[in-house]
C-alpha cells in the first residue's frame, strides 16, 4: 500500500484543515504544546538552565565589577543610577532574546530536517499556523524563566527602583515573542548545521552594538542610527524605562516594533512551512 493509502484513515480520522484559513490554521496549536510540555519533562533541565546563568555572569563582572570603575551613569530620565542599574535592564532584554532564539532555532532545525516531526505533524489535520504557534509559545516558555529567574536576581541585588518594574515580564515575553517567531522562519530556510553557526555571529554583535553595555552616544551618529534599526536596542530601551518608571514618546514606538516583527516572523514561518510540507 502506498504511503498516500495509509494516511488517507489518519487524515479522515483527525478531520480536516478549515477552509477559510486556506489551509493553514485548525484552532489546535494545543497539541503542539502539549507535546513540548511532555518532552520538557524528559529533558535535562541542566541544558535549558545554562542560558539564564550567561546574563549572571555578565551582571557580576560588568555591573558588579567594572562598575566601581565605572561610577554614576545617566538613566532614562536623566537622573544618575549606577553602572549595574544601567546594563540590569538591558540583560534582562538580552536574556529573554537569547532563551526564545535558541529555542526557535535549534529545537527547530532539529525537527524540521531530521526528525521530519513538521513533516509527520503537517499528515493529521494541523495546520502550518498551529505547528507555528505551538513551537513559538514553547520558545516563549523558556524565554519566561530566564525573564522570571533574571528579574529576581536583580531585585534582590536591589536593581530596580519601581513597580512598573513587574511588567518587565510581560515585555520580556513580547521580545522573546518577536525573536523566536523571527527566528523560526529564518530556521526554515537553513538546511545545514553548519548554517546554524551564523546564530552567534549575528547574535553577538547585536548584544554587543545595542547600547546594553555602553549609551549609544558612545557610537558615531551614523552608526547611532543603524543601532536603532535592530531590534535588541528596542528591547533594551523598553526595558531601561520600565526599571525606573519612566516613559517616553518612544515608549510605544518600541512597543511596536516587536509586535510588527511578530507579526511578520508568524506570518512568515507559516507560509514558508505550508510550502515545504503541503505541495
Amino acid at each position: 500500500m502506498s504511503d498516500t493509502g495509509v494516511m488517507a484513515p489518519i487524515r479522515e480520522r483527525l478531520g480536516r484543515r478549515p477552509a477559510q484559513f486556506g489551509g493553514l490554521y485548525a484552532g489546535n496549536a494545543r497539541a503542539v504544546i502539549e507535546r513540548g510540555f511532555r518532552v520538557i519533562r524528559t529533558q535535562n533541565w541542566g541544558v535549558i538552565a545554562t542560558g539564564f546563568f550567561e546574563p549572571v555572569f555578565y551582571l557580576l563582572a560588568m555591573g558588579m565589577g567594572m562598575g566601581a570603575l565605572v561610577g554614576a551613569v545617566p538613566g532614562p530620565d536623566g537622573q544618575p543610577i549606577s553602572y549595574a542599574m544601567y546594563i540590569a535592564p538591558a540583560l534582562l532584554a538580552t536574556s529573554a532574546m537569547n532563551g526564545a532564539i535558541y529555542d526557535s532555532v535549534n529545537n527547530v532545525f532539529f525537527k524540521l530536517r531530521y526528525s521530519k516531526l513538521y513533516e509527520g505533524m503537517l499528515q493529521t489535520s494541523l495546520g502550518p499556523l498551529d505547528v507555528a504557534l505551538g513551537e513559538i509559545f514553547m520558545a516563549l516558555f523558556r524565554g519566561l524563566l530566564y525573564a522570571i529567574g533574571f528579574l529576581a536576581v536583580i531585585t534582590a541585588m536591589g536593581l530596580v527602583t519601581s513597580w512598573w518594574a513587574l511588567a518587565m515580564i510581560p515585555v520580556a515575553l513580547l521580545i522573546a515573542l518577536g525573536f523566536a517567531s523571527l527566528g523560526m522562519a529564518v530556521t526554515s530556510f537553513m538546511k545545514s548545521f553548519q548554517q546554524l553557526d551564523l546564530v552567534p555571529v549575528v547574535l553577538l554583535p547585536m548584544f554587543l552594538l545595542s547600547a546594553t553595555l555602553f549609551p549609544i552616544t558612545v557610537y558615531p551618529e551614523p552608526l547611532q542610527w543603524g543601532i536603532m534599526a535592530l531590534p535588541l536596542w528596542h528591547g533594551v530601551e523598553l526595558m531601561r524605562q520600565l526599571s525606573v518608571g519612566y516613559f517616553d514618546g518612544e515608549t510605544l514606538g518600541h512597543v511596536a516594533y516587536f509586535v510588527v516583527m511578530s507579526v511578520i516572523g508568524i506570518t512568515a514561518a507559516s507560509l514558508r512551512l505550508r510550502q515545504l510540507f503541503l505541495r
